[in-house]
């Protein structure tokens, strides 16, 4: 815990910064290959197969056997008309999680995975934090619990990120949070985006 409130707020503008210095244009152009997808059935196929523009996977599902995401992708084609009826973002993903959170193998933050790459072709954005995995142990450093956060809830240094940036945010420094200390002058690792060839460090 950190017990001076300025260096709290000092720290938390500093993570800020370095994520939108360090990440944010990497995040931006991942999910931006979603967006450029010439179909919705392209989209879910490319989302579910957790699919990079080079070929490669997406580091979060990099473990997960192929024929776990074939069974997911099937299920999200067979909701196509569904999910393209979805009014929001928050919709979308109880309908990702309704058709795939129950297959073994995938986790929350798969179906959080997925549920944004299709919302990024369909023009629906997360409003909120949806709080798995190493993104649950950034937000409870924060003193922060339950599956979504409203962006108002975290400290007023977040607020030059998206509900997106910040999942993603709190989810890289968590370390940082729980520590509530810098680490040698830099947070997250190595710049470079996933699939640039210099693949830049996730923690989550």
């Amino acid at each position: 815990m950190i017990a001076n409130t300025r260096l709290k707020n000092d720290l938390f503008e500093v993570i800020v910064s370095d994520y939108i210095r360090d990440h944010r244009d990497c995040a931006s152009k991942e999910i931006r290959y979603f967006e450029r997808e010439p179909s919705l059935t392209a989209a879910i196929r490319q989302a579910a197969q957790s699919s990079l523009p080079n070929g490669m996977r997406q580091p979060h599902q990099r473990r997960i056997p192929k024929a776990v995401l074939d069974i997911a992708e099937r299920q999200l084609q067979l909701a196509a008309a569904n999910l393209n009826q979805a009014q929001d973002f928050t919709e979308l993903y109880r309908l990702v999680e309704n058709e795939i959170g129950i297959i073994r193998g995938v986790g929350p933050l798969t179906v959080y995975d997925v549920a944004h790459r299709i919302g990024t072709f369909l023009g629906k954005r997360p409003t909120v934090v949806y709080l798995h995995a190493g993104t649950k142990a950034g937000a409870a450093a924060l003193g922060l619990r339950g599956a979504m956060i409203n962006t108002s809830s975290l400290p007023a240094a977040f607020s030059r990120l998206t509900a997106a940036e910040i999942e993603d945010c709190l989810c890289i420094y968590k370390d940082e949070l729980q520590d509530g200390k810098i680490r040698s002058g830099k947070l997250a690792g190595p710049r470079g985006c996933v699939g640039s060839g210099s693949p830049r460090k996730r923690k989550c």
